[in-house]
Protein backbone atom coordinates (compact mmCIF):
# COMPACT_ATOMS: atom_id res chain seq x y z
CA UNK A 1 0.00 0.00 0.00
CA UNK A 2 1.23 3.50 -1.30
CA UNK A 3 2.30 5.74 2.12
CA UNK A 4 -0.33 8.78 0.74
CA UNK A 5 -3.49 5.47 0.04
CA UNK A 6 -4.82 6.57 3.56
CA UNK A 7 -3.87 9.71 4.77
CA UNK A 8 -6.25 9.83 7.92
CA UNK A 9 -4.12 6.63 8.83
CA UNK A 10 -0.99 8.27 8.06
CA UNK A 11 -1.64 11.42 10.20
CA UNK A 12 -2.43 8.93 12.87
CA UNK A 13 0.97 7.00 13.01
CA UNK A 14 2.54 10.44 12.58
CA UNK A 15 0.89 12.05 15.70
CA UNK A 16 0.45 9.16 17.96
CA UNK A 17 4.10 8.13 17.27
CA UNK A 18 5.18 11.69 18.97
CA UNK A 19 4.01 10.18 22.08
CA UNK A 20 6.22 7.28 21.83
CA UNK A 21 9.22 9.44 21.80
CA UNK A 22 8.05 11.56 24.67
CA UNK A 23 9.42 11.38 28.30
CA UNK A 24 6.57 9.66 30.43
CA UNK A 25 5.64 13.33 32.05
CA UNK A 26 4.64 14.79 28.44
CA UNK A 27 2.44 12.02 28.10
CA UNK A 28 0.49 12.12 31.03
CA UNK A 29 -0.03 16.03 30.68
CA UNK A 30 -1.08 15.45 27.01
CA UNK A 31 -3.86 12.58 28.36
CA UNK A 32 -5.19 14.96 31.01
CA UNK A 33 -5.24 17.70 28.86
CA UNK A 34 -6.89 15.78 26.57
CA UNK A 35 -9.35 14.25 29.11
CA UNK A 36 -10.38 17.22 31.25
CA UNK A 37 -7.51 20.49 30.71
CA UNK A 38 -9.31 21.87 27.79
CA UNK A 39 -12.95 21.30 28.85
CA UNK A 40 -11.96 23.10 32.42
CA UNK A 41 -10.29 25.70 30.17
CA UNK A 42 -13.77 26.65 28.41
CA UNK A 43 -15.55 26.30 31.43
CA UNK A 44 -13.12 29.25 33.01
CA UNK A 45 -13.38 30.99 30.02
CA UNK A 46 -17.05 30.91 30.40
CA UNK A 47 -17.23 32.10 33.97
CA UNK A 48 -14.81 34.68 33.56
CA UNK A 49 -16.37 36.45 30.89
CA UNK A 50 -20.23 35.84 33.04
CA UNK A 51 -18.20 37.83 36.03
CA UNK A 52 -17.00 40.81 33.84
CA UNK A 53 -19.74 41.28 31.76
CA UNK A 54 -22.54 40.52 35.18
CA UNK A 55 -19.84 43.23 37.06
CA UNK A 56 -18.83 45.66 34.89
CA UNK A 57 -21.92 45.64 31.85
CA UNK A 58 -22.70 49.37 31.33
CA UNK A 59 -26.18 48.34 30.90
CA UNK A 60 -29.04 45.57 31.68
CA UNK A 61 -29.20 44.59 28.50
CA UNK A 62 -25.45 43.91 28.05
CA UNK A 63 -26.29 41.68 30.58
CA UNK A 64 -28.37 40.06 29.89
CA UNK A 65 -27.76 39.36 26.39
CA UNK A 66 -24.17 38.07 27.62
CA UNK A 67 -25.91 35.75 29.80
CA UNK A 68 -28.12 34.22 27.78
CA UNK A 69 -24.89 33.62 25.33
CA UNK A 70 -23.36 32.15 27.92
CA UNK A 71 -25.93 29.59 28.73
CA UNK A 72 -25.96 28.77 25.01
CA UNK A 73 -22.53 27.80 24.64
CA UNK A 74 -23.22 24.84 27.15
CA UNK A 75 -26.58 23.96 26.27
CA UNK A 76 -25.15 23.80 22.60
CA UNK A 77 -22.46 21.23 23.71
CA UNK A 78 -25.32 19.17 25.23
CA UNK A 79 -26.89 19.08 22.04
CA UNK A 80 -24.16 18.12 19.59
CA UNK A 81 -23.58 15.31 21.83
CA UNK A 82 -26.70 14.14 21.81
CA UNK A 83 -26.87 14.81 17.81
CA UNK A 84 -23.56 12.86 17.51
CA UNK A 85 -24.97 9.61 19.44
CA UNK A 86 -27.12 8.93 16.11
CA UNK A 87 -24.11 9.80 14.50
CA UNK A 88 -21.79 7.21 15.97
CA UNK A 89 -24.04 4.25 15.87
CA UNK A 90 -25.03 4.85 12.62
CA UNK A 91 -21.30 4.95 11.29
CA UNK A 92 -19.99 2.35 13.65
CA UNK A 93 -16.19 3.26 12.79
CA UNK A 94 -14.22 0.98 15.81
CA UNK A 95 -11.33 3.14 17.92
CA UNK A 96 -8.38 3.08 15.57
CA UNK A 97 -6.05 0.93 18.10
CA UNK A 98 -8.38 -1.78 17.43
CA UNK A 99 -7.59 -1.83 13.91
CA UNK A 100 -4.53 -0.79 13.62
CA UNK A 101 -1.53 -1.83 15.59
CA UNK A 102 1.65 -0.27 17.07
CA UNK A 103 -0.49 2.30 18.62
CA UNK A 104 0.98 4.29 21.84
CA UNK A 105 -2.55 4.35 23.68
CA UNK A 106 -2.48 6.81 26.55
CA UNK A 107 -5.83 5.97 28.18
CA UNK A 108 -7.80 2.47 28.40
CA UNK A 109 -11.27 1.53 28.28
CA UNK A 110 -12.94 3.42 24.91
CA UNK A 111 -14.87 0.82 24.09
CA UNK A 112 -17.40 3.02 21.78
CA UNK A 113 -17.35 4.28 18.47
CA UNK A 114 -14.67 6.43 17.18
CA UNK A 115 -16.91 8.71 14.65
CA UNK A 116 -17.13 11.77 15.37
CA UNK A 117 -15.01 12.77 18.53
CA UNK A 118 -17.33 13.55 21.72
CA UNK A 119 -14.24 15.88 23.43
CA UNK A 120 -13.60 17.78 20.00
CA UNK A 121 -17.57 17.84 19.62
CA UNK A 122 -17.97 19.51 23.03
CA UNK A 123 -15.18 21.63 23.13
CA UNK A 124 -15.96 23.33 19.78
CA UNK A 125 -19.80 23.82 20.95
CA UNK A 126 -18.65 25.56 23.68
CA UNK A 127 -16.07 27.63 21.87
CA UNK A 128 -18.25 28.89 18.68
CA UNK A 129 -20.53 29.62 21.85
CA UNK A 130 -18.14 31.93 23.28
CA UNK A 131 -17.63 33.26 20.18
CA UNK A 132 -20.78 34.28 19.96
CA UNK A 133 -20.69 36.38 23.14
CA UNK A 134 -17.75 38.23 22.93
CA UNK A 135 -14.95 37.20 19.28
CA UNK A 136 -11.65 37.85 21.76
CA UNK A 137 -12.50 35.19 24.24
CA UNK A 138 -14.41 33.17 21.19
CA UNK A 139 -10.85 32.66 19.12
CA UNK A 140 -9.14 31.47 22.30
CA UNK A 141 -11.93 28.72 22.62
CA UNK A 142 -11.46 27.66 19.49
CA UNK A 143 -7.29 27.13 19.46
CA UNK A 144 -8.14 25.15 22.73
CA UNK A 145 -11.25 23.14 21.36
CA UNK A 146 -8.46 22.32 18.20
CA UNK A 147 -5.54 21.57 20.72
CA UNK A 148 -8.28 19.21 22.79
CA UNK A 149 -8.65 17.22 19.02
CA UNK A 150 -5.22 16.99 18.84
CA UNK A 151 -4.83 15.67 21.91
CA UNK A 152 -7.51 13.11 21.14
CA UNK A 153 -5.17 11.85 18.33
CA UNK A 154 -1.58 11.77 20.40
CA UNK A 155 -3.65 9.64 22.71
CA UNK A 156 -4.16 7.09 20.09
CA UNK A 157 -8.01 7.28 20.54
CA UNK A 158 -9.22 8.69 17.45
CA UNK A 159 -8.20 9.12 13.68
CA UNK A 160 -7.71 13.01 12.68
CA UNK A 161 -10.53 12.23 10.72
CA UNK A 162 -12.72 11.43 14.02
CA UNK A 163 -11.76 15.18 15.02
CA UNK A 164 -12.75 16.92 11.86
CA UNK A 165 -16.38 15.64 12.48
CA UNK A 166 -16.52 16.43 15.74
CA UNK A 167 -15.02 20.33 14.94
CA UNK A 168 -17.84 20.62 12.27
CA UNK A 169 -20.75 18.98 14.50
CA UNK A 170 -19.85 21.49 17.17
CA UNK A 171 -19.56 24.04 14.95
CA UNK A 172 -22.74 23.69 13.34
CA UNK A 173 -24.92 22.88 16.43
CA UNK A 174 -23.87 25.82 17.92
CA UNK A 175 -24.25 28.56 15.20
CA UNK A 176 -27.13 26.90 13.70
CA UNK A 177 -29.74 26.61 16.81
CA UNK A 178 -28.54 29.94 18.04
CA UNK A 179 -31.31 32.31 16.82
CA UNK A 180 -33.75 29.64 18.15
CA UNK A 181 -31.93 29.15 21.47
CA UNK A 182 -31.20 32.93 22.20
CA UNK A 183 -34.90 34.10 20.96
CA UNK A 184 -35.93 31.72 24.08
CA UNK A 185 -32.80 32.29 26.53
CA UNK A 186 -33.24 36.41 26.16
CA UNK A 187 -36.56 36.65 27.49
CA UNK A 188 -35.82 33.76 30.91
CA UNK A 189 -32.35 35.96 31.24
CA UNK A 190 -34.45 39.24 31.47
CA UNK A 191 -36.75 37.95 33.62
CA UNK A 192 -33.85 36.43 35.85
CA UNK A 193 -32.25 40.19 35.68
CA UNK A 194 -35.67 42.06 36.73
CA UNK A 195 -35.52 39.41 40.03
CA UNK A 196 -34.75 41.23 43.10
CA UNK A 197 -32.66 37.63 44.31
CA UNK A 198 -31.29 36.17 41.07
CA UNK A 199 -31.32 39.54 39.22
CA UNK A 200 -26.86 40.15 40.20
CA UNK A 201 -26.52 36.61 38.78
CA UNK A 202 -27.12 38.55 35.86
CA UNK A 203 -26.40 42.16 35.67
CA UNK A 204 -25.07 44.01 38.84
CA UNK A 205 -24.20 47.62 37.32
CA UNK A 206 -20.92 49.89 37.80
CA UNK A 207 -20.46 49.79 41.88
CA UNK A 208 -18.70 52.80 42.04
CA UNK A 209 -21.42 55.19 41.32
CA UNK A 210 -21.03 58.88 42.54
CA UNK A 211 -23.42 59.72 45.03
CA UNK A 212 -23.54 62.03 48.18
CA UNK A 213 -20.73 62.35 50.64
CA UNK A 214 -18.40 59.92 48.19
CA UNK A 215 -15.39 60.37 46.85
CA UNK A 216 -15.89 61.73 42.80
CA UNK A 217 -19.47 62.99 43.42
CA UNK A 218 -18.85 66.22 41.91
CA UNK A 219 -20.67 64.07 38.80
CA UNK A 220 -22.82 66.49 36.09
CA UNK A 221 -26.22 66.55 36.72
CA UNK A 222 -26.48 64.33 33.60
CA UNK A 223 -23.81 61.68 34.96
CA UNK A 224 -25.92 61.74 37.71
CA UNK A 225 -29.20 61.25 36.18
CA UNK A 226 -28.05 58.20 34.21
CA UNK A 227 -26.68 56.58 37.06
CA UNK A 228 -29.61 57.09 39.09
CA UNK A 229 -31.48 54.94 35.67
CA UNK A 230 -28.38 52.31 35.87
CA UNK A 231 -29.35 51.71 40.00
CA UNK A 232 -32.99 51.38 39.26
Amino acid sequence: MAVWDNPDVDLLYDINGLAESAPTWADHTMEYVGEYGTLLALAFLGLWYWWRVSRRGETREEGVAGFAGLVWAPLAAVVAVAVNYPIRELVERPRPFLDHKGLEVLVEGKTDYSFVSDHATLAMAIAVGLFMVNRRMGLVGIVLAVFAGFCRVYMGVHYPTDVIGGLALGTAVALLLAPVALWLLTPLARALANSSKLGPLVWVGPRDLPGPGRRGSSASPREGERNRDLAA
